[in-house]
């Protein structure tokens, strides 16, 4: 069966002075019209250079990139940069983290819609483009569209900003729209009517969705299945019933953890997972999960020696790359994990 997304053992590799950075190390996935896939993990797993990747953002000379992302068909690792060009913006868009660094701070909202409009539709005159920016700034969510169209970055709030990229992203209607962090920075509220937004949108174009956030509580809102990313490889994979109530990887565990709840009340502190995130330019040896992994030693000296494979776990196409036997991994979880969530 063909996706309309497909990204087969993605890498991505920077040739730098203290060494090859391994920030992508053999990533797939795939993902069809009308699904969201949720990517977590800490800081610095290698979400957004897989992000960056699918859109064919790497223009570092220093970047290696090997694998394949297939958007619809086409090829996107190797193509020429005018044909990607192409793509980016007409069949895929990118939400960025920081939308007030990721808009030009002399142009006016709305010029910079405008533009985004008229690269893909260069014979529409500029009254059209326009009337499409106000348009997709109402559809967003901002207040007076026809006046707020000419107010700079700066005169925006932060979740305006962020509404006003989304509005960016999908002028063009977009098949695949990817946001990176799309809530960081924001305020409860404002997190979830971005959520809401982007929810409400996706079912309206349809598109594939992909949300990149360290955030499980953003991923349970909207994904049908989530990826979660650590040290630049995937540990864990599935449909998010699945993950949140019968995750099989240590790590899962620990992101679970860590993760408040207010649907019931708690008697323990959250738990934080130990130590920190290996350096991706000298990864431990075998699991580089091993470390900081409380279960590591259950399983002889695997975990130490040995890099685990993705096999399948108990339900379909739940996946788990994880040294410990899964009934093992099935009892700590009902016995020593859940017991604390």
């Amino acid at each position: 069966m063909t996706h309309f997304l497909e990204v087969e053992d993605l890498r991505v590799h920077f040739d730098t002075d203290d060494g090859l950075v391994r920030a992508v190390d053999g990533i797939s996935f795939s993902l069809d019209r009308g699904h969201t896939l949720g990517i977590v993990g800490e800081s610095g797993s290698g979400k957004s250079v897989t992000s960056l990747a699918v859109m064919g953002l790497h223009r570092s000379k220093r970047a290696v990139i090997s694998g394949s992302v297939r958007l619809d068909g086409q090829e996107v690792i190797g193509t020429e940069p005018d044909v990607v060009r192409h793509l980016r913006g007409r069949k895929m868009a990118m939400i960025f983290q920081d939308p007030l660094t990721s808009m030009h701070p002399y142009y006016t909202i709305g010029w910079q819609l405008v533009e985004a409009y008229r690269v893909h539709h260069p014979d529409a005159p500029r009254g059209r483009a326009r009337a499409r920016a106000v348009e997709m700034l109402g559809r967003v969510g901002i207040p007076r569209p026809d006046r707020r169209v000419d107010d700079y970055p700066h005169q925006f709030s932060g979740g305006m900003r962020q509404r006003a990229m989304i509005a960016m992203a999908l002028i063009n209607d977009p098949d695949l729209l990817i946001a990176d962090e799309p809530t960081t920075a924001l305020d409860v509220t404002v997190q979830a009517q971005i959520l809401d937004l982007i929810r409400e949108l996706q079912q309206a174009f349809g598109s594939a969705v992909i949300i990149i956030t360290h955030d499980l509580g953003v991923v349970a809102e909207l994904a049908d299945e989530i990826l979660v990313m650590y040290a630049g490889t995937c540990m864990e994979k599935g449909r998010a019933e699945e993950l949140f109530s019968a995750p099989e990887h240590p790590y899962t565990w620990g992101l679970l953890s860590s993760m408040p709840r207010i649907d019931r009340e708690r008697q323990e502190r959250l738990v934080p997972i130990a130590g920190n995130p290996p350096s991706l330019i000298r990864l431990p040896p075998g699991c580089s999960f091993h470390p900081r992994c409380p279960y590591a030693v259950r399983n002889g000296d695997r975990s130490y020696v040995e890099v685990p494979e993705l096999t399948g776990a108990a339900g379909a196409g739940h996946l788990v790359a994880c040294h410990l036997p899964p009934e093992l991994r099935r009892r700590i979880f009902r016995e020593e994990v859940a017991p604390r969530l």
